[in-house]
């Protein structure tokens, strides 16, 4: 009775303690260089391996038994998001400052699709063109459901995300 105690109350430490720390701001800072995500996602491998039981389990398992994303799926998660509240005004910024949206008709694919600009700026590129524009873009259009934000947030976690991530593995 007291490892089950202790092992739900590590899990949810983890959970409500560590992940917001991991996943702050992520939309700004999260890297997109394959050994930056090893760093970062590093931290869940360990805690996950010193749980009660799973020490002999694989990070894969471990993350499946758990009911866990990786930390690289949750931040793209929380960029499509971010993504969504600026396309449709959920957040103070102008669209048109941050995309460019197609403005021929879409024969393929979901009507809101995003120009992929090149940009001179790091920053800017990096979140725009590498991580967000190319997964917003390939959303599937049967399934997708842009009504609302609540809806879009339940359309992302049914969404397959392995071929964009660097690290497919860990899903």
């Amino acid at each position: 009775m007291e490892s089950i105690v202790n092992f739900s109350l590590l899990l949810r430490a983890y959970l409500v303690c560590v992940c917001p720390l991991l996943e702050y701001n992520s939309t700004t800072w999260s890297p997109h260089l394959k050994q930056d995500i090893d760093t970062i996602e590093r931290v869940q491998p360990r805690f996950t391996k010193r749980l009660p039981g799973f020490g002999n389990y694989s990070y894969c398992d471990r993350l499946r038994t758990l009911q866990l994303p990786s930390l690289e799926l949750r931040c793209l998660d929380i960029d499509l998001v971010w993504c969504y509240k600026i396309i449709f005004g959920h957040v103070s910024f102008s669209p048109s400052d941050f995309f460019e949206f197609r403005l021929a008709s879409v024969t393929r694919g979901h009507p809101y699709k995003i120009l992929k600009c090149h940009c001179s700026c790091t920053s800017r590129s990096t979140f725009f063109a590498e991580r967000v524009v190319n997964v917003w873009n390939s959303l599937p259009c049967d399934t997708v459901d842009f009504s609302s934000l609540s809806a879009f947030k339940r359309t992302i976690e049914r969404t397959d995300f392995s071929r964009f991530l660097c690290f497919p593995e860990f899903l």
